[in-house]
């Protein structure tokens, strides 16, 4: 069991024999009255999220999760394959459980899946990711009073906002926290 006010991203519940992940939450202690969390739970099953408003003090079921490292296979459909390095376990994942992160995704990757009673709950990729050019618009020469930029397209389909040196074929180092250009890879 775990407080309410204890809630924070990542920890998974069960409510009502449905099981959340947590992804997002907002502590509210207003002057006077009760405190209160407010959550976005997103159903681990079908990937709906929802918001809910718990009292602080409310005792919630949280469940033990384990962390796996594995690796990245392929993606067949609506479904991405992963292989445990030391088990050789494999898992399949819903692709709505990444959604645009499944963007980052290359074979042979490494990364993290949590995983709670067999079922891949969350996951946890890697910083930084080495990705190669397919598409690149042409620079253009002009203004070059700022820094000039352009919009690059990756072999995963990942929309990339890069200098305008970067050309196709090269590889770039991309933040998978928020999709930025790190460098060149």
């Amino acid at each position: 069991m775990i407080a309410a006010a204890d809630l924070k991203k990542g920890t998974v519940i069960d409510l009502n024999g449905t099981l959340y992940r947590i992804a997002n939450t907002q502590y509210n202690n207003p002057g006077r009255g009760a405190a209160s969390m407010r959550a976005q739970l997103v159903d681990i099953r079908t990937g709906n999220a929802q918001y809910r408003v718990f009292a602080a003090d409310e005792s919630l079921n949280n469940l033990y999760v384990e962390s796996e490292k594995v690796q990245f296979l392929y993606k067949d459909g609506d479904a991405l394959h992963f292989m445990n390095m030391q088990s050789y376990d494999q898992y399949e994942v819903p692709l709505t459980l990444f959604g645009d992160d499944a963007l980052y995704l290359k074979e042979e990757m490494e990364l993290e899946l949590s995983i709670s009673d067999g079922l891949v709950i969350d996951y946890t990729l890697p910083t930084t990711v080495t990705m190669t050019v397919a598409e690149a618009e042409i620079a253009i020469a002009g203004n070059t009073a700022g820094s000039v930029t352009k919009r690059v397209k990756t072999n995963t389909g990942l929309s990339v906002q890069v200098p305008a040196f970067v050309n196709e074929g090269d590889t770039i180092k991309v933040d998978s926290r928020d999709g930025s250009y790190i460098g060149r890879g």
